[in-house]
Parts: structure tokens; sequence; C-alpha cells
């Protein structure tokens, strides 16, 4: 007879497959008489699982869902699936890009090599179309977390805006999405400070080994990133009052757009960058509310130009729709 910690496991996973079992099929799986089976299932009840009897000679037993969520048993293919269905959401789906990171950190822990290699084999011929240029590699977003959590250095090539390629000693402590690009916030050895390091211009990776004791972080670490972000040298900047509140409009624009902050109850100002001005004029549009320019230094010629195309484009639309022929109604 199985021991009983082998038991229990070999019970939950029986009673996690299916929705229902006999008292008798689950004695006959598990190898052991039927009070055994009773006294096994109060010991899951007692770790979580809510597991709900049904007395008399064709009662059983059910696994129901419960107010947490218990530790859940799957076998080699439904592993599989979860870890490809996990990098998938990783890059695809909105605001779930942290939770799938860090569920896959405890997936790479946890999956033989053998299933690993199967989970990524999918991954790993897929190509995909969002952004690539700015998408990092699920596997280097993998080991960051997983790094991040267990407190292990990383040595990182880094390659920073102007293309150069530099070695970086550091002790990483979070990572932050802005709903378009990974940061890894982290202290650097070398230059003896906190930065913040693009997850997609890491090259190449590796543990250093022991881990090291977190350092206090001087502040929040969410409004660092931010102000690291803002102090961005972008070739083009540009500062605008927008109408409406920041409190109604933070809801709506992305984060990556730029920095809101107050002017007043009912207008709110945006400091946003880019490298080309098509971008820059992107992000404005992208508040979805009127706004007056108040700071957009050697942008403005350059911005009347892609006002006069849209307008050049949406009057030869026009013309051209009200030049074709109206048809008559069927009758």
């Amino acid at each position: 007879m199985l021991k009983t910690s082998a038991r229990l496991l070999r019970l939950l996973w029986l009673l996690q497959s299916r929705r229902y079992w006999s008292g008798a099929e689950l004695s006959e799986r598990v190898e052991v008489d039927a009070r055994t089976v009773r006294r096994d299932i109060d010991r899951l009840r007692e770790l979580g699982y809510a597991v709900e009897a049904s007395p008399g000679l064709g009662g059983g037993y059910q696994l129901k869902a419960g107010s947490s969520l218990p530790p859940v048993l799957l076998d080699d293919e439904e592993a599989v699936t979860v870890a490809v269905a996990v990098r998938a959401a990783a890059s695809s789906i909105g605001k779930m890009e942290e939770a799938a990171v860090r569920l896959l950190a405890k997936l790479d822990q946890l999956l033989p090599l053998r299933l690993r290699k199967h989970a990524s084999a999918l991954h790993s011929v897929t190509i995909s179309l969002a952004r690539p240029e700015a998408a990092p590699s699920i596997d280097v977003l993998t080991q960051v977390a997983c790094a991040c959590r267990d407190h292990l250095k990383l040595r990182i090539n880094y390659r920073d805006r102007a293309g150069n390629v530099t070695s970086r000693m550091v002790e990483p402590i979070r990572l932050a999405h802005t709903g378009r690009l990974w940061y890894l916030v982290a202290w650097d050895s070398q230059h003896k400070d906190w930065r913040t390091f693009r997850v997609d211009r890491v090259q190449r990776l590796a543990s250093t080994g022991p881990q090291f004791t977190p350092r206090d972080f001087p502040g929040d670490i969410a409004a660092y990133v931010s102000r690291s972000m803002r102090q961005v040298p972008y070739r083009y900047r540009m500062r605008i009052r927008l109408h409406g509140s920041v409190a109604e409009l933070a809801k709506r624009i992305p984060s990556w757009c730029g920095v809101l902050e107050v002017l007043d109850h009912e207008s709110c100002a945006l400091s946003t960058g880019a490298d080309s001005i098509e971008a820059l004029a992107a992000q404005v549009v992208l508040t979805g509310v009127d706004f007056d320019i108040l700071e957009a230094p050697e942008c403005i010629a350059e911005l009347r130009e892609i006002a006069a195309r849209l307008e050049r484009a949406t009057r030869a639309m026009m013309l051209h729709h009200d030049a074709q022929p109206t048809r008559a109604p069927y009758g």
C-alpha cells in the first residue's frame, strides 16, 4: 500500500481528473478500503480542498470550487499546454504580462527538461507580429524574474540607445511593465547606484552564483521607473495641455505615452517624447481628447507637414466618395 502522502497525491489527481467518483472506484484506484478513502478525503479537506460527499448506495465524491485556489496537479500534456498558453499570454494579452511572467518562472523551475523542450518548441517556431523591436525574449524575461525572486546576481550584456554594448553586474529586484516595454530595476555594481534597464536591450545574461542580500530601495519603484523614462533624451519632445482631469485621463492614456501632471480641475499637462516626429504625433493622437501645444521645440514645422498630409489624404478620399454614382434603391 502507498504511503499516506503518496496516496493523498494520487487521490487528489483522480479527483481533479474527473467530475465524480464513486467510493468503490476510488478504493480500487488507490488500492485501499473505503474507510481509508474516507480518512484521506478528510485530510484533503484539512488542506483546503472542497471535497463533497454524497451518502447512500450510489454515493461518491466530487471536488468543488473552494474559497481559495489550492495546488493543482497536472499531467505531462496539461503542463505543456499551460506553459505554451502562458508564453502566448505574456506577449499578446494586455494587462496580463506580469502575472504571465511570474507563472512562467514557477513553471520553468518545476517542469522536467523533457517537458520544457516540448513547451518551448511551439514558441520557438512561431512568429509574433506585435512590435518585435520592443518585445524581449520570453526566456530572458523568465530568467530575470527568477533572479529577482531568488535574489541572484546577473551579468548582462546591455545595448544602450546609441547601440553600444557593455557588460554589467547587477542585483535585480523588480520588473516593471508599461504596457509596451519591460524594465528591470537593479543595483548596478559598477556604477554603485540604482539603474533601470530595458529588457529588450539585454543581449545576453547569466546568473553569477550565490544569492545576494537585497538592498532597501530608496522610495517608490514605480515612481522611479516613471522618472527614468521621463529623463530619456528623446530626439523630439512635446508638452501639451489636455482638456480633462488627471484622474479621468490617467485611465485612458497608456503610461508609456508620457507623464501627466495636474494643471487645474479641468485640464492637465502631458510631457511626451519620441525618436521620430511621426511617433510623437501618434502618441499625442492616442490621448483621444482635444489639446493645446504648450512646448514643442523644433517640432511645429514637421507637425504641420504631417497635418497637411492627413488633410490631403482625407480630401482626396472625400472627392473620390462624392464622385461615385448613387445606386438606386431596390424596389
